[in-house]
């Protein structure tokens, strides 16, 4: 696939056959190679990359700053990310030198969803107001977006591939197919820094009030069925 073929393609959206061939032509190569190559072939400002400075997201950003260190980490700001998450955050924009842009709901949807503690009764409802939103709003500004989605981690992502067609954008899971292993030994390698609620038994970060320790996404939306935020479904 040439460069100037995926520049057409992008602009007139990728079909199923587009996307099996990224997939078969990607698979062989490392997570790392994949952030590499995806700049090749797709136009660079056309990359969209989102970070939830979650749990390990230093794995994920180390990687992709290293590649390409001008790019722009997008990150969703609930207004109720826990604290340590926003000083994690800072870190690490420090830490690996990054360039971040925040992402925010309109303030009175905020505001609605914060006096009515729609976290509690309607959670994917809240989700929906401070996560899905406003990522839908830029997304059009890009052809491909890059996240850091593991199939081990829910049984949703399970059944993910490398390049798909997601909400109306070339969704690009890099890391799919990478093992807790894998991530934890690079993580060992290069010493990066975890979150620090990690330290005290929190695996899986969100919104604090949707937030509690435990192993896996277990300490996510406790009791209740829901198991992703919605911005990879």
């Amino acid at each position: 696939m040439s460069r100037e073929a995926d520049s057409d393609l992008n602009t007139a959206g990728l079909g199923a056959a587009q996307i099996d061939l990224l997939n078969r032509k990607y698979a062989p190569l490392a997570f790392d190679e994949r952030i590499r190559r995806l700049y090749d072939d797709f136009a660079p400002d056309k990359v969209l990359v989102t970070s939830s400075f979650a749990a390990t997201s230093a794995y994920f950003l180390h990687i992709v700053s290293r590649v390409r260190p001008d790019q722009v980490i997008h990150f969703i700001d609930t207004g109720f990310h826990f604290p340590e998450t926003l000083q994690y955050r800072q870190y690490l924009i420090d830490l690996f030198g990054l360039r971040v842009a925040d992402v925010r709901a309109e303030a009175w949807k905020h505001e609605f969803t914060e006096k009515e503690k729609t976290y509690q009764r309607d959670p994917d409802f809240c989700c929906s107001i401070n996560k899905v939103e406003p990522l839908e709003l830029i997304k059009p500004n890009y052809h491909v977006w890059v996240s850091s989605l593991m199939r081990w981690q829910t049984e949703h992502r399970a059944g993910l591939d490398i390049f798909e067609i997601r909400r109306g954008i070339v969704k690009f899971n890099p890391m799919i197919d990478v093992t807790k292993e894998q991530r934890d030994a690079y993580i060992r390698e290069h010493a990066l820094p975890f979150h620090p609620l990690v330290a005290k038994g929190y695996a899986s970060i969100g919104c604090s009030h949707c937030t509690v320790a435990g192993d896996g996404r277990a300490g996510r939306w406790v009791g209740k069925p829901k198991t992703e935020c919605g911005l990879h479904l």
